[in-house]
C-alpha cells in the first residue's frame, strides 16, 4: 500500500462509551498508523439537558486525551479535531463534513460513533478506492454487508446504489449528491426508475421503503442525508463494490435503549470478519443476479427490514436529542 491512503473521518456527538469502541478498534486496523484522521463533535442542541450536555463533555474530554496520547503518531499519522459551535445535526454535519475533506484530499473514508471494525477495514477500503479510482461506474466502497451464505459469493460483488455503515467515496462521486430530497424524488419517477428504486430495498416494488424515506425527509420527518446519497447515484446508475464478509459492525443498538432484547446480537448489524478481504478484479461493475437475489431473500427473512429498523432508531434518538441516520 503506497503513502496515498485516504483520511478516515470520525461523526460524532455525545455518546462516549461507543465512541472509544469505535477509536479502540478504528487504532487497531493496520494502516492506522499511516493515516490521517478527522474528528468532527457536533455542537449541543439549544434543548440539551444537563444529562446531555455532561455526556457530550465526556466525549470532548476523552477526544482531547486521545489526541495528546496520540504524540509521535501512536495511533495515527495525524489527527485533526472539529468541534462545531452550534448542533448541525448529523445529516447536516456529514454532508460539510464530507464535502470539506473530500474536497481537499479527492478520497475519503466515513465512519460514525457506533461502528466498530475489523483491524483489516482500512486496507480493503484503501485498496478499493485505488483500485477504482478512475472507474467511473463506481461511487461507493461499503465496509458493511449483511450475512450472505453461499460459496459462490466471490471476495468482493457490487450493488445498485451507496451505502452509509462504514463507506467510503472519491471526489467525482460525492460531486453527484443533491442535496434537495424533492427534486431527486422527481428525477426518480420522471425517469421511470421508481419501482427499481423501492425493488433496492427489498427486493419487490411493492414495498415502497425507500420511496417514504425520500418523502418523510421531503416532510420534515426524517433528515437523512443517506437516502439522498443513494438516490443521487442510484440515479446515475452508480454502484457500490461490497466485501464478501462484513468488515463493519454496528454497536448502537443497545439494549433498552434503540432496540428491543437481543436486537444488538442481531446479525443483520453486520458480524465482524477478523480475515483479510481481497478485491476481486474479475468482477464486473455489474449485480450478479445470485447475489442479488440472496440480498432480496435475505430481506424477507427479516420481519422488519433494515432501513426501516434504523428509522426507528432514528426516531428514538431524536426524541434523546441525538439523531443518527
Amino acid at each position: 500500500m503506497d503513502s496515498t491512503l485516504a483520511p478516515i473521518v470520525l461523526f460524532t456527538y455525545n455518546r462516549p462509551r461507543h465512541t472509544k469502541a469505535t477509536l479502540d478498534a478504528l487504532k487497531a486496523n493496520l494502516l492506522a498508523k499511516e493515516s490521517v484522521l478527522y474528528i468532527y463533535q457536533d455542537g449541543l442542541k439549544d434543548t440539551a439537558t444537563k444529562e446531555q450536555k455532561d455526556s457530550a463533555l465526556e466525549v470532548s474530554t476523552y477526544l482531547q486525551d486521545f489526541i495528546a496520547s496520540n504524540e509521535n503518531g501512536k495511533y495515527f499519522k495525524h489527527i485533526t479535531f472539529i468541534q462545531r459551535e452550534r448542533n448541525l445535526g448529523l445529516a447536516d454535519s456529514i454532508i460539510d463534513g464530507v464535502t470539506s475533506i473530500i474536497n481537499k484530499h479527492g478520497t475519503i473514508i466515513v465512519l460514525e460513533d457506533d461502528l466498530v471494525t475489523s483491524p483489516h477495514f482500512l486496507t480493503f477500503m484503501n485498496e478499493a478506492l485505488q483500485t477504482y479510482y478512475d472507474n467511473e461506474q463506481v461511487a461507493c466502497v461499503s465496509g458493511f454487508v449483511f450475512p450472505l451464505e453461499g460459496d459462490e459469493i466471490p471476495s468482493s460483488f457490487f450493488l445498485k446504489g451507496t451505502d452509509c455503515w462504514g463507506w467510503a467515496s472519491w471526489d467525482r462521486a460525492w460531486n453527484l449528491f443533491n442535496p434537495d430530497g424533492k427534486e431527486l424524488l422527481d428525477k426518480l419517477k420522471q425517469s421511470g426508475k421508481i419501482d427499481d428504486f423501492d425493488k433496492a430495498y427489498s427486493g419487490a416494488k411493492s414495498s415502497r421503503g425507500f420511496t417514504q424515506m425520500l418523502e418523510d425527509q421531503i416532510r420534515g420527518k426524517n433528515s437523512s442525508w443517506a437516502i439522498r446519497w443513494f438516490a443521487s447515484c442510484f440515479l446515475q446508475d452508480k454502484y457500490c463494490l461490497y466485501p464478501r464478509n462484513s468488515l463493519v459492525q454496528n454497536i448502537g443498538f443497545d439494549i433498552g435503549t434503540h432496540c428491543k432484547n437481543g436486537e444488538e446480537n442481531d446479525p443483520y448489524f453486520g458480524v465482524l470478519s477478523s480475515i483479510p478481504t481481497s478485491i476481486d478484479i474479475k468482477q464486473p461493475v455489474q449485480e450478479i443476479p445470485a447475489i442479488r437475489a440472496k440480498c432480496d431473500a435475505y430481506y424477507a427473512s427479516k420481519q422488519r427490514p433494515l432501513l426501516k429498523r434504523i428509522l426507528s432508531k432514528t426516531y428514538k434518538m431524536l426524541i434523546r436529542g441525538g439523531a443518527r441516520f
